[in-house]
């Protein structure tokens, strides 16, 4: 191995942690809107400290998630037939990321990938499906459909979600009933963490407090190691890891941890997020709880219509923290290719 090589595996990727605190009961919280600014999720994990049992209308809102679909061979140009638009689409956009032979290829107005470098290698077309100009009969819709449909024909397998609000309508499954379709269920587990140490948080500081409380950041670093099942113990004899658990922390006897892997929407996390508020509106033991959101590492964008790039990981993610008195800390976090989080 030349070492330059060497060189580039030492170094360590960018990466981007935004932090900020509210309270889910204040009218001016943004908790719901950053929310709905990250479209495609991939995983939902909420843990819950001295938690043994999930209420109820927790365990009922977890399986109202609600089925998402696969749709093979699908070619794009049917993403912006009139039908599928009026259908499915009150505002959106379809968001292309592409390689240089295909952008030329398609002839359809983009721009560069911000993380192209000098030399651009990939583009970003984004059209706008509900824009007054893209109307069935508009010159710009024909030169798109024409595009996609004959110049440079673009045929993938999609996964697609749908909130619907109980209006009468076709659905993705009838209406893509001629095509390869299938619904899938989101895979849910559950599992009871025994004698788990916790970091100790208090809601009014994010940087933590010597011998009193964690920082945000600990935090962070600490769910990490919960997600992938790392030791806490910090064992000499351990080969695979020297961390533990950040200082203050109190052994709970059990912890309430459920994951949820899929396509899940935003209505859906903010349903779960509400329930999850709720949990304290009787005495529990818990002083908080977490809940965590990854994105998809392949998606063209992660909030809003930031372009998101492919690294190393292609982390894009949210975690919140919700303390017995419903103060929240919400982090945002990013790799190398993103833009910082709003």
């Amino acid at each position: 191995m030349s070492v330059p090589s060497l060189q580039r595996l030492r170094q360590v990727p960018r990466h981007l942690l935004v932090c900020e605190k509210g309270h889910a009961r204040d009218a001016r919280s943004r908790h719901a809107a950053h929310v709905r600014d990250h479209a495609y999720n991939c995983r939902v994990s909420f843990l819950i400290p001295e938690c043994g049992m999930l209420p109820e209308v927790l365990k009922s809102t977890i399986a109202d998630v609600g089925d998402y679909y696969l749709v093979r061979n699908l070619s794009v140009h049917e993403l912006v037939a009139h039908e599928f638009i009026d259908a499915f689409v009150k505002k959106g956009k379809l968001i292309l990321s592409v390689d240089k032979d295909t952008y030329e290829e398609l002839g359809l107005q983009g721009r560069p990938s911000q993380y192209s470098g000098k030399k651009a290698m990939r583009y970003i077309v984004t059209i706008d499906l509900t824009d007054s100009t893209f109307h069935p009969d508009s010159k710009k819709r024909n030169r798109v459909l024409w595009a996609l449909k004959e110049k440079k024909p673009l045929e993938f397998d999609f996964l697609l979600a749908w909130y619907n609000t109980g209006a009468e309508g076709s659905t993705l499954m009838s209406y893509f009933s001629k095509k390869q379709i299938q619904a899938l269920k989101p895979k849910i587990t559950f599992s009871t963490l025994r004698d788990l140490q916790c970091p100790v948080l208090q809601s009014n500081e994010l940087q933590g407090k010597p011998e009193e409380s964690c920082s945000t950041e600990e935090l962070f670093e600490w769910l990490g190691a919960v997600w992938n099942q790392v030791s806490l113990d910090n064992k000499s004899s351990s080969f695979l890891s020297t961390y533990c658990c950040p200082q203050p922390n109190m052994m709970v006897e059990k912890a309430f941890l459920c994951t949820i892997t899929g396509f899940i929407i935003p209505e859906k996390i903010i349903q779960l997020l509400e329930q999850l508020c709720c949990y304290f509106g009787e005495p529990k033991l818990a002083y908080w709880l977490t809940l965590t959101v990854h994105g998809f590492a392949d998606s063209p964008v992660s909030w809003r219509e930031s372009e998101h790039g492919f690294h190393k990981g292609g982390e894009n993610l949210y975690n919140f923290v919700i303390f017995r008195n419903l103060d929240y800390w919400l982090q945002l976090a990013v790799g190398t290719y993103d833009d910082c989080p709003p």
